[in-house]
């Protein structure tokens, strides 16, 4: 169901965008560069700014959707953040 889910996400993305809706939020996964990419270039085809906000556990919190624990810890692995 994930390739399901980020496609969706990409879908409902551009149609916003292609709407000219002020503000989108897009609050996913994302670890690795790559995995931005497209929402970067449709930004650019409708003239839009993004910003990247990394969210931290300091809390110690469970995340909401069920992902396990060893899943967690490969994503936490594959992190990376480019400046």
């Amino acid at each position: 169901k994930l390739r399901n889910a980020h496609e969706w996400c990409q879908v409902q993305t551009e149609h916003w965008m292609s709407d000219g809706c002020e503000r989108i939020v897009v609050s996913n996964t994302f670890t690795q560069e790559w995995e931005m990419e497209y929402y970067y270039k449709i930004a650019e085809k409708f003239g839009y700014r993004v910003y990247s906000l990394i969210v931290e556990n300091r809390h110690g919190g469970v995340n909401e959707h069920g992902v396990p624990e060893e899943k967690l810890e490969q994503m936490k692995n594959r992190f990376e953040v480019k400046l």
